[in-house]
């Protein structure tokens, strides 16, 4: 399957002031596959430790001295590295703290040689006591599941991604190429876009198949939890990785979750589980001004689980996306919402820990709310995900008037459509609207 990260890796790879690359990102996202195949296609040599099939391979980090650790992994793989062609990758690396460690010292002494780590819940270790994170002497790239885009193309369909990423080809497709599109949005919304399981469909094109991996890597989740919870007591982590799915698209509360729990002890798991992507806040912002992190009311926000297909998974909505004809609808809404941010998320900047914020008003008669508020450039642009006429988008308006802004974002399965200030933008073209230069 080809990723947009691919590209990354390779200006990396000839950047001469690069430093050791550690991928961040949900298990199961498919770093490990990215890497792999890179170092083979990339490099002269490829050494892969894996230090959960090999525990062993922890006895290399005994010292953090490049030097002895470059002469121990002979050692152990009988392979010689050798700076400038050899990659080097450390995965599963959450499993050796001293490794995470080590790369300072590879930045400082060995920057010629090229080193990947990655690893599942790694803030799990970075949270361990008498953990020091190598601040600065390290390069992070965040992945994601695949996009619908990238989707597009791992199905056979790269011709048709490459259509529609231009924007000037969406006023002009026509009525069955529009039918075509929604219907495979309808198959990403129930495969999602995690590696295995968009790898299981290309393979047989057996939906069940697909849901049985999905609730494999929903067990796994589980089971990670027990494993690596350490400090955090994994009771907590359980309860709001199950509570999340079912609350997609509204105002979280701790006490929807367990109302027998203290909050603060729910508050800590889905910190913990936030900053290892396998779920993300919806912050609330004023909308006032940029940064939008600047107007964010930390009480108030909402949640979005890792994936659109595991989202069905856990909470058993197949058939009511099978059937369904207005897909902005499907399980009050949280589907299409679920899957907006997953695409406002994918092609934010990978380069630093992407945000999303949304907008709310709470007034006496006169209450509103967006599903999204996103940065472009230098301008804010308000979105709602719904279906319905432009007439209908009040909350929109509201926002548009309150902050003068030039243009609000209505996504939908209806066709592109530009009415005044409001871009209607169907579910299969956030791609190309975040590579538009200039709004209409």
């Amino acid at each position: 399957m080809k990723r947009k990260i691919y590209a990354l890796l390779q200006e990396w790879k000839n950047d001469n002031n690069r430093r050791p690359l550690l991928l961040r990102g949900a298990r199961q996202v498919g770093k490990t596959y990215i890497v792999n195949e890179f170092g083979q296609n990339e490099f002269d040599s490829f050494i892969a430790l894996n230090f959960e099939k090999n525990p062993e391979y922890k006895d290399i980090f005994q010292s953090l001295v490049p030097e002895d650790i470059i002469e121990r992994i002979a050692l152990f793989t009988g392979k010689r590295i050798t700076p400038g062609k050899t990659l080097l990758f450390l995965d599963e690396v959450q499993e050796c703290a001293s490794a995470i460690m080590a790369l300072r010292y590879f930045y400082e002494e060995k920057q010629a040689l090229h080193i990947i780590a990655a690893g599942s819940l790694l803030e799990f270790t970075i949270r361990s006591e008498n953990f020091r994170m190598p601040v600065g002497r390290v390069q992070y790239i965040y992945l994601f599941p695949l996009s619908f885009s990238e989707f597009l193309e791992a199905i056979g369909e790269a011709t048709l991604r490459d259509h529609i990423s231009d924007p000037t080809h969406l006023r002009l497709i026509p009525d069955a190429l529009h039918q075509k599109l929604n219907e495979y949005i309808k198959k990403y919304f129930l495969i999602g876009g995690m590696p295995a399981v968009v790898n299981q469909y290309i393979t047989n094109h057996d939906i069940i198949s697909c849901q049985k991996i999905q609730r494999l890597i929903i067990d796994t989740y589980l089971d990670d939890f027990g494993k690596y919870a350490r400090k955090i007591k994994h009771r907590y982590l359980n309860k709001i990785f199950n509570a999340v799915p079912t609350m997609v698209g509204e105002k979280f509360k701790y006490s929807h979750v367990d109302n027998t729990i203290k909050s603060r002890e729910l508050k800590e798991a889905l910190e913990l589980l936030e900053m290892a992507g396998v779920v993300r806040k919806i912050k609330k912002t004023s909308g006032a001004g940029l940064p939008l992190e600047a107007g964010v009311k930390e009480q108030h926000f909402k949640v979005l689980f890792m994936d659109v297909g595991l989202l069905h998974a856990a909470n058993g909505i197949y058939s009511d996306t099978a059937q369904a004809n207005d897909f902005t609808t499907l399980f009050h809404g949280a589907v299409a919402e679920q899957f907006v941010g997953q695409e406002l998320l994918a092609y934010q900047n990978p380069y630093s820990k992407p945000s999303l914020y949304y907008w709310a008003r709470d007034a006496k008669n006169s209450s509103a709310e967006l599903d999204y508020l996103f940065q472009k450039n230098t301008a804010i642009i308000p979105i709602e995900v719904k279906s319905g006429s432009v007439g209908r988008l009040k909350s929109l308006f509201m926002f548009l008037d309150k902050y003068k802004s030039n243009c609000g974002l209505k996504i939908s399965q209806a066709r592109y459509l530009e009415k005044g200030k409001i871009l209607c933008l169907p579910l299969y073209a956030i791609e190309s609207f975040s590579k538009q230069q200039k709004l209409s």
